[in-house]
C-alpha cells in the first residue's frame, strides 16, 4: 500500500509516492505553468516506474495551499478525481508546514523558521515555528517591510526561506535574520506528514474540500480609455 503526494501550489510541479512514510520514488517538472498539461502524465509515469497498480494506492495527499490559485485548483481538483475513482481518502498538506517540515530537520533546535510564500509585491504568506513545528506566529498574510518581525528577531536567530524570502533579503536586515536560497515545496517530503495525518484520522471531506487560498482571488482588468 502507498500514498501518492501531489504538489502543486509553486512553480515546480512534483508527485512522490511513499509507503509508510518511507519515500519509494518522486518525480519533477521545473517548468513554469506546466501544472495543467504535465501532472496527469507524471503520476501515470510514476505509477508504471513504481511497478504499483492505482488500486495499491492508500490515500491521495494533495498540497491544500496557500500558493498558486491555478496550481492549487489543478491539483486539488485532480486528487479528488483519483480519490473518488478509487475510493480511498484524501489527505491535505498545508505548503508553509510542508516547507517548515522540509528544512527543521536541518536547523538547530533553538532557531526559528519562517517559511515564505511570494504574494506579489512586497507581501507574503508566511508563518513562524519552532525548530519542533510548534506555531510561533500564525499562518497570515505580510507586507513585509523594515519593521518585520523585529521583536523576534531581537530575541532569536530566524530562518527565512520559499519563494517569498528572495525579496525580503534587502528589507529584513537584522543581524539574526538568516536567509535559505532554493527551498521549494516538494511532493517527495509530503509522504512523512501525509502518513501521520492518516493513520490519525485527518482525511478531508471529498465533496466539501476546497483549496487553502488565504486570500480571495483577484482578476485584473484592463483600464478603458
Amino acid at each position: 500500500m502507498a500514498i501518492l503526494s501531489l504538489e502543486t501550489s509553486a512553480k515546480v510541479c512534483s508527485v512522490a509516492l511513499h509507503s509508510n512514510g518511507q519515500l519509494i520514488t518522486s518525480a519533477e517538472v521545473h517548468v513554469e505553468q506546466s501544472h495543467a498539461t504535465r501532472l496527469a502524465p507524471l503520476i501515470d509515469d510514476l505509477i508504471k516506474f513504481s511497478q504499483l497498480d492505482f488500486r495499491q494506492l492508500e490515500a491521495v495527499a494533495v498540497s491544500s495551499g496557500p500558493g498558486s490559485y491555478t496550481g492549487l485548483r489543478i491539483g486539488v481538483s485532480l486528487a479528488k478525481g483519483l480519490c473518488f475513482a478509487l475510493k480511498v481518502p484524501l489527505i491535505a498538506i498545508n505548503t508553509l508546514e510542508l516547507l517548515a517540515h522540509q528544512v527543521s530537520k536541518e536547523v538547530d533546535s533553538d532557531m526559528l523558521l519562517c517559511p515564505m510564500i511570494d504574494a506579489r509585491r512586497m507581501e507574503v504568506y508566511s508563518m513562524i515555528v519552532n525548530a519542533d513545528l510548534n506555531p510561533i506566529l500564525p499562518i497570515a498574510p505580510r507586507i513585509i517591510d523594515e519593521s518585520s518581525f523585529h521583536d523576534l528577531l531581537q530575541e532569536n536567530k530566524v530562518f527565512f526561506f520559499g519563494d517569498g524570502s528572495t525579496k525580503c533579503k534587502a528589507v529584513i536586515r537584522h543581524a539574526n535574520a538568516h536567509f535559505v536560497d532554493g527551498v521549494y515545496p516538494q511532493a517527495l517530503k509530503m509522504g512523512e506528514l501525509a502518513y501521520t495525518k492518516l493513520h490519525s484520522g485527518e482525511a478531508e471531506d471529498l465533496e466539501s474540500f476546497e483549496p487553502f487560498y488565504l486570500k480571495e482571488f483577484m482578476i485584473k482588468t484592463a483600464k478603458q480609455h
